[in-house]
């Protein structure tokens, strides 16, 4: 049975008269991107984070304490929750059901006029009508004042009206919903961006329960709902029936959450310094902050606002950030612990090693973009400013030894920040001089054109080679790397300006490092990381990657990075030739050839260079040769350019950021100091790891 919230109190008028109404529906199925971003993965997604806000906005009104989240079968979801149940009385404005007015219009929800939430994260009520909209199939349950009502919708369109089906003791809603694959053309959720996505709300709300379900691939007879009982709960394995799931449930908030960022780092100060206040004034409900520094030089900062992930920041950050900058800044000098005395920390110096939580709650909350980026409520800088701005020096004052660890950590930075500066300009200066600020082992191409120019990354001088001859050089510049390049994860920018092979790829570039990275000024269109099919190919891209992402991720952000798909294999039966990606594609080439995959099996594969022939079922029939690639160098120009360079012919995967959060941890795991962490990261995925043994 559900626990008693607030919800069956008295005093909380939550009914018709409640529902503010702006505007109709009709726009969405035209524009969907309008309204979450794209039909993408990210917009799909998008759809199930609409629903779960408004019941997590239950939540955070203390009218609801469990969420429950399930994939089902046929690419449906449910969410349920038990809280008020949403109304179901006729509108006084529309003349139709609250709950259909609701799911059928924009703008239409309890939260313009005040009286039905004082904190929302919804898209001011566009949410969960924009997930009908975009829905072949919608089913809404209410358990509600003892009666259960119900109302199905295809895409955006009720069946019929609201109707009372049954009678219950519990109270709450369960929305159901069909993604419509006319406008969304892949439709696969990823579980692990739901649970990364759901653990951070239970974080951010404390004392609520989150139950995630994954019964995708359950084909029993059994049924997956409870008769009569929206209370959330892991029914399908109360009877029996074993579905993956995850549950979550936290009380110690942001503290919680920032320990969970650093898990698998070091931290230069014990105590995890936490910051709220609520009430500060009309419109902002409450900031919460939570910081703590580790031994690393890069920063983690993620920003909510009114629960809502902002990854662009916005003004809560911008007043955070101020507000850290003046008060370490103040506090050393306070302590002589800066010695020159027309030196400051900048932003940068105090922002190195730090994992942060800001979290502002308003009563208005005003986003950049439908898809709540960026916040832009100006009222919540000066909120946040103030409220850490206090907290944080009273916190230096009360831990010493914190506080000189933070201090130690911003110097050590400003020392860094000094040198860089220094190699950095030594770096341009020497470029500059060098006219066109290009290096020797650079072979450039002909045009000056951004847009058609492409630059190759090739491992060694061999694979340099016959890609130089290979390329097309109006259009493809070709530059060599000696070797592993240095591992930027945990290197600062002096160190990594004085590795050959990284300033050769920064200058090549054109668009600087650090400070004045300038992404307007790349020199190429596309960059091409071509590396051997190999472990120490592998490890290379992996430095590779790890390089751009740390140092260039708008290239990245923009499209502008690719990694190039060379084949394993060449096969000749005769005068044909065909190139082979993978072993399926070998097996499938054989048996195209007259072969089976027995001998295609029995082919195997041959090392540096050298070939092997299958037998023929028939001795008339030419034999069939097959050379298994294992590095670039290997290939003579006119291979290399047919597979990997030919813009008509070759295989290209585009370097995309999904989750930078998670590509951020990622890169910490393996890239970093913790072999602990490494070996774990390892271990878990080493099934779905591709293996060339």
């Amino acid at each position: 049975m559900a626990k008693k919230t607030k919800a069956t109190e008295a005093g909380h008028r939550y009914d018709a008269r409640a529902i503010t109404v702006l505007e109709g529906l009709e726009p969405v199925r035209k524009r969907p991107g309008m309204y979450i971003g794209t039909t993408g993965p990210d917009g799909l997604h998008h759809l199930i984070w609409e629903v779960f806000d408004n019941s997590r906005d239950e939540a955070m009104g203390g009218f609801a304490d469990s969420i429950e989240v399930a994939l089902l079968p046929h690419n449906r979801v449910r969410v349920v929750d038990n809280g008020r149940g949403i109304p179901v009385d006729t509108h006084p404005q529309t003349k139709v059901s609250a709950l259909e007015t609701i799911m059928t219009t924009l703008h239409a929800g309890g939260k313009f006029g005040g009286e039905g939430y004082k904190v929302s994260g919804g898209l001011h009520g566009v949410g969960v009508s924009v997930v009908n909209a975009l829905s072949v199939y919608a089913k809404v349950e209410v358990h509600r004042e003892g009666g259960v009502y119900l109302q199905e919708y295809e895409r955006g369109v009720p069946r019929a009206r609201v109707k009372k089906v049954g009678t219950t003791d519990f109270h709450g809603t369960i929305v159901t919903f069909e993604p419509d694959p006319e406008i969304f053309k892949e439709i696969a959720f990823d579980w692990k961006r739901m649970v990364n996505h759901l653990r951070n709300q239970a974080y951010l709300v404390r004392s609520m329960r989150i139950t995630i379900l994954d019964a995708r691939a359950y084909a029993g007879k059994e049924p997956l709902t409870r008769e009569g009982a929206p209370d959330p709960a892991p029914y399908l394995h109360a009877r029996g029936i074993e579905v993956p799931s995850m549950s979550f449930y936290f009380e110690g908030g942001l503290r919680s959450l920032v320990a969970f960022y650093n898990a698998h780092q070091k931290p230069l100060h014990k105590n995890i310094f936490y910051a709220a206040r609520e009430s500060l004034d009309d419109n902002v409900l409450s900031v919460e902050v939570a910081l703590q520094y580790v031994d690393d030089i890069s920063s983690r900062i993620a920003a909510y606002a009114n629960n809502i992930y902002n990854p662009e920041g916005g003004m809560h950050i911008t007043g955070f950030k101020t507000a850290l900058t003046r008060t370490v800044n103040s506090y050393a000098r306070k302590n002589n612990l800066i010695k020159d005395k027309d030196e400051n920390f900048t932003g940068e110096d105090v922002m190195e090693g730090l994992t942060a939580v800001v979290s502002v709650k308003l009563r208005e909350v005003q986003f950049e973009g439908q898809t709540k980026a960026k916040l832009g409520s100006v009222e919540a800088r000066s909120a946040v400013e103030s409220v850490f701005s206090d907290a944080f020096s009273a916190f230096l004052e009360e831990h010493p030894d914190d506080a000189k660890a933070i201090v130690g950590k911003a110097l050590l930075a400003m020392k860094a920040r000094k040198a860089a500066k220094a190699a950095k300009d030594s770096v341009l200066r020497k470029g500059a001089l060098e006219g066109l600020t290009l290096p020797g082992k650079l072979a450039d191409c002909q045009t000056r054109k951004k847009d058609e120019a492409e630059l190759f990354i090739v491992e060694g001088d061999s694979a340099g080679g016959s890609a130089k001859m290979g390329r097309d050089r109006r259009v493809q510049a070709i530059l060599p790397l000696r070797g592993k390049i240095l591992n930027v994860e945990r290197a600062r920018l002096d160190r990594m300006l004085a590795n050959n092979e990284i300033k050769a790829l920064v200058v090549a570039l054109g668009t600087a490092i650090g400070d004045v990275f300038d992404a307007g000024k790349l020199r190429y269109h596309k960059i091409i990381i071509a590396t051997d099919a190999d472990v120490d190919g592998a490890h290379i891209r992996t430095l590779l990657l790890t390089l751009f992402y740390r140092h260039f991720r708008p290239l990245i952000e923009e499209g502008h990075l690719y990694i190039a798909q060379p084949p394993l294999y060449k096969m000749v039966k005769g005068k044909e030739v065909r190139y082979a990606y993978s072993d399926e594609e070998k097996h499938a080439v054989v048996k195209a050839w007259g072969g089976d995959a027995a001998e295609a099996d029995a082919v195997g594969t041959v090392e540096e260079g050298g070939e092997e022939e299958a037998a023929p079922a028939d001795k008339k029939e030419p034999r069939i040769a097959i050379q298994r690639y294992k590095g670039l160098g290997e290939m003579n120009p006119e291979e290399l350019w047919e597979t990997t360079m030919n813009p008509s012919r070759r295989v290209l995967k585009q370097v995309t950021i999904e989750d930078a959060r998670e590509a951020d941890a990622v890169f910490d795991t393996l890239m970093g100091t913790d072999v602990g962490a490494r070996k774990t990261f390892i271990q878990t995925n080493a099934k779905e790891a591709t293996l060339d043994v």
